[in-house]
């Protein structure tokens, strides 16, 4: 779905040579020539960004920062100020306001797609990390969860991070160190032989014939591998 972009300005001609590059971009865009006409077309179709003008008649762009700011549901919405060469003391202020970027008049209409893109993907949701299924091993690392066709199976929450960490890199095969340092981190109290010890636990937890895993394998001489698709 197309981003939907608000320009507040007052010069018409600026306006429209913005919408026209935008929408060429495949933005979607509406528009406002003073604060309080801004504020009420954020209400009724909230916008993905706002581009605004420092120098407005009336409500002037800091005083529309500063309440945009005050509204959650608009608090993270990203702010691109329009500002003259003269202003930095204004740009100062707003982005002290809350503002995410500035860009300083004469600018190329290259420059703020660019500008655009840029918070727009700063500002994009992180993706929701999905479920790892392993055929019938089910791992969930939202609700830190572990099942076998659909059974629960009660891990530790470092053999979660063990088994999830293996899982997420089917196939690649992990020294013991290099597993102390990647699930363990600097909070660690274990040698890299104690790595074996958690692998026999995960094992013995998920695997069907624990002697002879099918999940988490030895490559001996070398570390531990989450078996891949193909094994």
């Amino acid at each position: 779905m197309s981003k939907k972009i608000l320009i507040v300005e007052d010069e018409r001609d600026l306006i429209k040579l913005l919408k026209y590059n935008l929408e060429k971009e495949g933005f979607r865009v509406n528009y406002a020539t003073d604060g309080s006409v801004a504020l009420a077309e954020m209400r009724r179709d909230e916008p993905d960004l706002i581009i605004l003008d420092l120098m407005l008649p009336g409500m002037d762009g800091l005083e529309i920062c500063r309440q945009i700011r005050r509204h959650d549901k608009y608090a993270a919405t990203p702010v691109l100020m329009l500002t003259a060469r003269s202003e930095e003391a204004d740009r100062v202020v707003g982005l002290e306001l809350g503002a995410d970027d500035y860009v300083t008049k004469p600018f190329s209409m290259r420059e703020l797609v660019a500008r655009v893109r840029a918070l727009l993907r700063r500002h994009e949701p992180a993706p929701q990390r999905l479920t790892l299924q392993r055929g019938p091993l089910s791992i969930d690392p939202a609700a830190h969860t572990v099942s076998i066709d659909g059974r629960p199976v009660e891990l530790s929450a470092l053999e979660f991070r063990l088994l999830h960490y293996l899982a997420s890199h089917p196939g690649m095969v992990f020294s013991r160190d290099q597993l102390l340092d990647r699930v363990w981190g600097n909070d660690r109290t274990v040698t890299p032989r104690s790595v074996d010890v958690y692998v026999r636990r995960v094992r013995e937890k998920i695997e069907p014939q624990p002697q002879q895993p099918a999940y988490v394998q030895t490559v001996h001489g070398v570390g531990y591998r989450f078996a891949s698709s193909s094994d």
